[in-house]
């Protein structure tokens, strides 16, 4: 392992003060009533002279996530993702959504990481974010599930990455007679986390406010099973590697009271595994 990869200095298409308006803006919406949760995201560009399955065997080092993929589309087209959240999953008649809304930076010391994730629970912005999504949750999970079965079976737990811990909730529901894989998806897609509250209208403020379409950022990534099963995460901390570049895109769930620094800030520490990843990757190759 390469221990001493430089950070690359990737290009985003925000700079800083954009992007705390487009925050801004965001909550001016959020204030008219239109939204109550939008979540707004920037894209990062750096330079990758290396191989997809190299990043790929990096960022399986730096940041082990629940769901890994390196997809090779193509001769200089690949997607290489370490995703931490699940989008749906339906496994024997039971739909399960695991949404993660809350984040902090890891600490330095396993004393600071306890103290951040004390931190994050006890914030009163990300508590309220966390039970509005895992209400939208169940709201999703309820349009394919039988009457009464939609429960929520850990609510509020920290798990911790690389760079960043999230709050994490899981809901389940048994699937309705007469619905499939394809329904649990098509009912839950976009997931909430990454778009915001109400759906559609959260989807035309992104599209205005964010200046590139995000492409794959936030969609699915996953399998359907000949046994009617479907597992699938969301689209996060992957990047598109095409054309002598790595691009990677990290968001942040905008509400009533954000500050547009801190929301800035948590979107440049989830791309932090991807810059690490993207420089090591890189170095191996030009060595």
């Amino acid at each position: 392992i390469v221990e001493d990869a430089e950070q690359p200095l990737p290009r985003s298409n925000f700079s800083r003060e954009e992007f705390e308006r487009a925050v801004k803006r965001a909550k001016e919406y959020i204030a008219a009533g239109d939204v109550f949760q939008v979540v707004l995201s920037q894209r990062f560009e750096s330079p990758f002279a290396g191989e997809s399955l190299d990043f790929y065997r990096y960022l399986r080092f730096i940041n082990p996530s629940p769901y890994m993929f390196c997809l090779n589309f193509g001769a200089d087209f690949s997607l290489v993702g370490s995703s931490p959240e699940m989008h749906v999953r339906l496994a024997d008649g039971s739909v399960e959504i695991r949404p993660i809304a809350g984040t902090r930076a890891r600490g330095l010391t396993s004393e600071q990481d306890d103290a951040n994730a004390a931190q994050l629970l006890a914030d009163p912005k990300e508590r309220a974010e966390h039970v509005m999504l895992v209400d939208l949750a169940r709201n999703d999970v309820g349009r394919v599930a039988e009457f009464s079965s939609v429960r929520v079976t850990e609510f509020m737990q920290i798990e911790r990455y690389s760079h960043v811990m999230h709050i994490v909730s899981n809901v389940v529901g048994h699937l309705r007679a007469g619905c499939s894989a394809f329904d649990a998806v098509r009912a839950t897609f976009p997931a909430g986390t990454v778009s915001g509250a109400p759906k559609i209208r959260a989807m035309q403020i992104i599209s205005e406010l964010e200046k590139t379409r995000r492409g794959c950022y936030a969609g699915a990534i996953g399998y359907f099973g000949f046994n009617g099963n479907v597992d699938s995460c969301i689209a996060l901390r992957c990047a598109v590697l095409k054309n002598g570049s790595a691009y990677f895109q990290a968001g942040a769930g905008i509400v009533s009271d954000s500050d547009p620094r801190r929301e800035y800030e948590e979107t440049v520490i989830k791309a932090r595994a991807m810059m690490k990843a993207v420089a090591m990757a890189s170095q191996i190759r030009t060595r």
